[in-house]
Parts: C-alpha cells; structure tokens; sequence
C-alpha cells in the first residue's frame, strides 16, 4: 500500500525558504536543499480542514486566542508529556525565536551573561548578541558519538552574579539528544544553586522517538517550574511554520508579567487567526498523523545511518533521538568548514546545514534534514557520496 508521505510535493515558486531561497543562501540554484528545519510533507487533514474553515467564513477581523485552544494545549502537555499545566500559565508568541528574545529582554539587561550549551541552534547565540548580553558558552562533550553535559564546567559559567539565564535547548538540535531526567534535573539544581532562570526551547520534544522520553524540565519538580519558561509550538511537529504560531508555559506568575510586560513593549496582541485555528486543530486531531510521521522519519534515519556506513564510512551518523534532523561527523576527511562546504555544495549539488553556523564543536559536522520522501533521502545519500567520494 502506498505511504503519502512518499509523496513528492512540488514546493518550489511557493515561497519555501527552504526550496526557493537556496541560491540565496548557498549562491547556487541546482542544489537539493536538505538544510532548513522543515517537513516535506502535508499538514494533518484536520489542520487542512480548520484553515479551510477560517478561510471560508469570510470576515478575518481581530481575532483572540480563544480558551479551546489554550485547552488542546493542555491537553497535549498531559498527554504526550506527562506536563499539567494550568491554561492561564500560557503567553503566545509568534515563534520560538522571538520568545527566545523576549526571555531575553525579560530577564536580562544590557552586558548580562546568557549561558547556552554548543554546538546549538544558531538563533541561541544570534539572539544574546543582538541583544547586547554577554554569551558565556558551556560546551557539550562529544564522547561515544553522543553529546553529554559538562556539570563542573555548568557550575562555574551559572556562578558569576551577572549571569541571569540559561538557554536549554531540549532535545537538543542539531544533536538530536533527548535529555535524561537525571541530566535534567541536575542543570535545574545548578540554576537553583547560582539563581538563574531557565528558558527551555522544547520545539522538538514532540518528536522524541521511543525508547527515548522527553521530560520537559519544569514537570520535575515545582521548585524547577518556578524558574523555568518552556516554550513549545506545533510547528516542527506538524510542520506549521509558516503559520507561526507558539506558546510559552510560565508556572510562576512573576515570570509571566515580566514576559507579557515586554511582548506588550513589542506590540504583540494576539496570533494571527489562521495560525490559532492551525494550532488548535493540530494538538487536538493530529496525534495518529504523528506517530506515523514519527516512524517514517526514523525509516529515513535508519536508511541515512545504514547507507553512509556502508558507502561512505569515512563519514559517521549521529542518530537523532528526538527531531528529524541528522547530524554527520565530516572531521575525518580532514577537510576545512569552507572546504566541505563546497565540496558537498559544488561536487554533490545538495545543500546541508553547516556546522560551524553551531559555533563551537560545530566545526567538521554537516546538519541533514531527513523529513521528507524517502526518494528525496536517498538522492540526497547519493549526492553526498559523489561529493566524499567522487
């Protein structure tokens, strides 16, 4: 039987950044894009059928955030994440980034320190400086082809008393590692320890695979709720981001006038109405898309690791366990960041993420994107081995 996420859907003159921007990005224009973190594939139906909806009714005036969807969210942090949550603890916000600066502005002022933990997404490091804050980086350990904290090395970058928050990015991208609840609860005890707020981008925890479980870590302890914002969205989950929609869990009211008094600053008002109904829809009918979503994509991951073990071992896989995106250890061919860059680019015609772009430990890595037609993975596969090989 036919799978639909086999499907190839032409995106290209749709204004997808990550198929109609590519010559932008990379200054070339035939090279499979495999790079920007989102799907290939179509929303739910029921998301579908709720946009449709809003579309059809004909007046798109103002429009809130109505208490059906605050509920699909709480429903959703219960049910996937063992999270309860009350509704009134949710602030909106039109990505994960923007409320990565909110937090920011929140907390921080002016030459304060802001801890992250590379190699990590880009916009971790982009929004500290942009905001003139001081990045105090706590490098993860690479040992066994898995990422792992260093909590000696934590302690000390939470200690100085102009360090006022810490950037969690659970699961981790571009690793992939979904965090233990041990490793978890040691960051919070260390935040607790130095008085740091904690501001966990959870983006990706919807597509933790088992055996793996995501924790979000202010459902461990009330004590750890009480400094942390969880941000969260349903657009890596269900591939909404252009509707850019996503919320903020905040448990301690202090935290949230603080946050809501600087969206107010931004002029935020409300979520754009499409992007509300999308949000809605997906939390509450979209968990059988999901799981099967889930297992295709570790179909892919298992292809990808199988495939450059056996054709290109000068190459090694770090399986994700919790997102759709593949991280590959380039450094054994000895090759530069701007070398292996336009090897791949030039010789393979494919497009990845670089991994310098992730700052420290980033350097040698290339960041694949596998959440898309196992077709298109496997001509991705080929292209890199003509680039390592050719």
């Amino acid at each position: 039987m036919d799978n639909h996420l086999d499907r190839v859907i032409n995106r290209v003159g749709t204004g997808a950044v990550k198929w109609d921007n590519v010559k932008d990005v990379f200054g070339v224009e035939d090279a499979l894009p495999m790079w920007v973190a989102d799907m290939d594939f179509a929303a739910p139906e029921a998301v579908r059928k709720a946009l449709i909806e809003q579309a059809e009714h004909g007046v798109y005036g103002y429009t809130g955030i109505p208490a059906s969807t605050k509920e699909a969210i709480q429903a959703w942090m219960k049910k996937r994440h063992g999270y309860d949550i009350d509704t009134k603890w949710l602030l909106f916000n039109h990505g994960v980034v923007p409320s990565l600066g909110t937090a920011i502005q929140a907390f921080t002022k002016k030459g304060d320190g802001v801890v992250v933990q590379s190699p990590v997404y880009t916009p971790f490091f982009e929004m500290v400086e942009r905001n003139e804050r001081t990045v105090i980086n706590n490098q993860l350990i690479l040992r066994d082809n898995h990422y792992y904290i260093d909590f000696e090395d934590l302690d000390e970058k939470l200690s100085p008393d102009h360090v006022k928050l810490f950037l969690l990015c659970s699961p981790h991208n571009p690793g992939g590692r979904v965090w233990t609840k041990e490793e978890l609860t040691k960051m919070a005890e260390l935040c607790l320890k130095h008085n740091v707020i904690i501001m966990s981008d959870d983006i990706h925890s919807d597509l933790t695979a088992a055996p793996h479980i995501h924790t979000p870590i202010a459902a461990i302890k009330e004590e750890f709720a009480d400094i942390t914002v969880t941000s969260i969205a349903p657009s890596k989950t269900f591939n909404l981001a252009g509707l850019q929609a996503s919320a903020m869990i905040v448990a301690n009211e202090k935290l949230r006038v603080k946050l809501s008094k600087v969206l107010a600053q931004h002029g935020f008002f409300t979520l754009n109405m499409m992007g509300t109904a999308a949000m809605e829809a997906a939390y509450r009918e979209g968990e059988a898309w999901l799981d099967e979503t889930i297992q295709y994509i570790r179909s892919n991951c298992r292809l990808v690791e199988d495939f450059i073990s056996e054709e290109i071992p000068e190459l090694t896989v770090m399986n994700p366990q919790g997102s759709y995106l593949v991280w590959i250890d380039c450094r054994k061919l000895g090759l530069s960041d701007e070398e292996l860059m336009k090897k791949i680019l030039h010789e393979g015609k494919l497009a990845l993420g670089q991994g310098s772009k992730y700052r420290a430990g980033g350097e040698g890595f290339m960041r694949m994107n596998v959440a898309c037609p196992r077709s298109i993975v496997e001509d991705g596969l080929n292209r890199l081995k003509k680039a390592i090989q050719g």
